[in-house]
């Protein structure tokens, strides 16, 4: 039976923590149903930025074919993409695919990025204020979080893993409680989410940053310093960009000293993904949870059975 009917398919987001393969399946179910993907990654927006963001370009060929993406590679290191700007993308990119019949899928580990194109966030464009900032830095962080504790209907001030993207959620949210803001399209959809055992799951985030620490992490991020981006640029991209920067400064002593802390800070950062999946959850998003452990051959035709199934 085919799956696609006569009514087109609805948006089909693949998600899922770091090295859990969601590119890999998504690539090959894009092929199985002429779709084009849709990357819902807050850091391979940027260009140059490739190894330690994993973009793994090759994967987006299969059988000699190479299957079109978007949203990778559109801005510059250095620039900032904010949620609300991601969004803006993520319609122009969908309204152009949808118009020419071509189902989308959505793939990324950047939890608050598809959750924001899901649940249709209603969000507001906000310019930086600086003189804002400078008051906002004489607050103790848990002072900074019971801010945005009042502002819970605002979906833009989730990210607080930094002092830097705490301070800018705080300012948003201050801000957008003073603009009006777009209702957005609720967008029908069918979720999908890589699921796997802790232990598989750090097996593999250690196998795979050995291999990027061998085939050119660090000079990558050299390369960047030397472009003329600041330390304090590169360390606001986060983990592989963070540590690899400070290991450039001489503040981690060694390369053995940088592996061990930024295999445990990724091992965190994948317990947090798999956190905010579940947050997605009790939001109210159906997640159809895939066992990662089983065969890629398998998990595609369980999807395909779910889609035909929704369809």
């Amino acid at each position: 039976m085919p799956i696609l009917a006569n009514k087109p398919l609805p948006l089909i987001a693949l998600l899922g923590p770091t090295a859990s393969g969601k590119t890999h399946l998504a690539v090959a179910l894009a092929d199985r149903l002429g779709a084009e993907i849709v990357s819902a990654d807050s850091r391979q927006l940027y260009r140059r930025m490739d190894i330690g963001t994993g973009k793994d370009l090759g994967e987006y060929e299969i059988a000699g074919r190479r299957i079109p993406y978007h949203l990778i590679d559109i801005f510059e290191p250095g620039e900032q993409c904010n949620l609300f700007v991601y969004q803006q993308r993520f319609y122009d990119v969908w309204e152009k695919l949808k118009a020419a019949g071509t189902p989308t899928i959505l793939c990324g580990g950047s939890g608050m990025y598809a959750e924001a194109i899901l649940r249709g966030y209603r969000l507001a464009a906000v310019e930086p204020n600086l003189a804002l900032r400078a008051q906002l830095e004489e607050r103790t962080d848990e002072e900074l979080i019971a801010i945005l504790a009042s502002h819970q209907s605002l979906h833009n001030t989730t990210d607080t893993s930094s002092r830097k993207r705490l301070i800018r959620a705080v300012e948003i949210a201050l801000s957008s409680s003073e603009k009006e803001v777009k209702e957005r399209e609720l967008l029908p959809s069918l979720t999908f989410a890589v699921s796997l055992p802790q232990e598989v799951r750090w097996k593999r985030i250690s196998c795979r940053l050995k291999a990027r620490l061998d085939s050119g992490l660090v000079e990558e991020v050299d390369s960047l310093l030397k472009e003329g981006l600041s330390p304090e640029q590169l360390i606001y991209y986060g983990l592989e960009y963070k540590y690899v920067t400070q290991y450039l400064l001489g503040e981690i002593p060694s390369r053995e000293e940088l592996y061990q802390q930024l295999n445990v800070a990724i091992r965190q950062f994948s317990k947090r993904q798999m956190t905010y999946l579940r947050g997605m959850e009790r939001r109210g998003i159906v997640l159809h949870w895939l066992d990662g452990t089983r065969p890629p051959e398998a998990l595609i035709a369980e999807m395909e059975d779910i889609i035909r199934g929704a369809n």
